[in-house]
């Protein structure tokens, strides 16, 4: 659910706000997932232990009837699909056209590869393998897991702020390329740190390059694909998320045989070098 959900939340800015004012939308919409990435990891270990699991997953379901209620009253442009011309919705072909769509553009079939990579390479490190690193590395608990997670999304909340600020003289593809090889570096420096105070603010850092680098590629592959394929091709970004189990099954495999600053390091270079 949650890869539709950021799929068609960007769709939907795409669809509702002109294009000189996208890359600062784009912005300003990820300082509020982020902000509850902060808010939910600091203060989810507490709720857990204090409520137990069941009243506190019923909670977040609460919330997400609330969002889908919102969901309500936006309001699109409705458009005019002439009778002789309209087929019968196919999630199977909008599939295909998109992928067809990606494959014949350039600079969609970059980003998308972009996007692959990083979920590979990128993403582990900061998601599936942090309750490794917080227990058998630091020596954390729950709580010092939650700062850990709060890190990167502190990160990545500086980093969709100063992307709203600048939005209108960035340039997407550049800063795309040169903010992935950015956070590639942060991550270099946190398999490096001895201690959890060390690994908070280089997960801040690579916080901070993540958002640089993701939010300017949503905006491009938005631009470029427009009105027609927009939806189909944010649906096709979505897929790259499925390059994180890969790279976590990959880690797990070479963490168990030459530990966990090796692997990540392997896997953190394989990355660069490939962009």
């Amino acid at each position: 659910i949650r890869p539709s959900d950021q799929g068609m939340r960007n769709a939907l800015i795409g669809e509702t706000m002109p294009g000189g004012a996208l890359m600062a939308t784009m912005g300003v919409s990820r300082t509020t997932a982020d902000s509850a990435r902060i808010a939910g990891a600091l203060a989810g270990a507490g709720l857990f232990a204090a409520f137990g699991m069941g009243p506190v997953y019923v909670a977040i379901t609460g919330f997400y009837g609330l969002g889908f209620l919102l969901t309500l009253g936006v309001a699109g442009r409705r458009l005019r699909i002439e009778p002789a011309s309209a087929n019968r919705p196919s999630l199977w072909r909008d599939l295909a056209e998109g992928l067809a769509y990606v494959w014949d553009t350039p600079a969609s079939l970059a980003a998308m590869w972009l996007a692959f990579l990083v979920n590979l390479t990128a993403f582990p490190l900061t998601s599936g393998l942090l309750p490794y690193v917080a227990k058998d590395l630091y020596g954390l608990g729950q709580t010092g897991l939650g700062t850990l997670v709060a890190s990167t999304a502190l990160g990545s909340l500086l980093g969709s702020i100063a992307v709203s600020l600048a939005g209108r003289v960035i340039r997407p593809a550049r800063m795309m390329i040169l903010f992935a090889l950015a956070w590639y570096l942060a991550l270099l420096l946190f398999v490096q740190m001895p201690g959890p105070a060390g690994g908070r603010l280089a997960l801040i850092l690579a916080g901070f390059m993540q958002s640089l680098s993701l939010v300017p590629m949503s905006v491009m592959l938005l631009t470029s694909a427009g009105e027609r394929f927009r939806g189909r091709v944010m649906g096709v970004r979505m897929l790259a998320i499925y390059g994180v189990p890969i790279g976590l099954m990959i880690a797990g495999v070479l963490i168990e045989r030459i530990g966990f600053v090796w692997a990540a390091s392997l896997l953190r270079d394989r990355g660069r070098q490939e962009l």
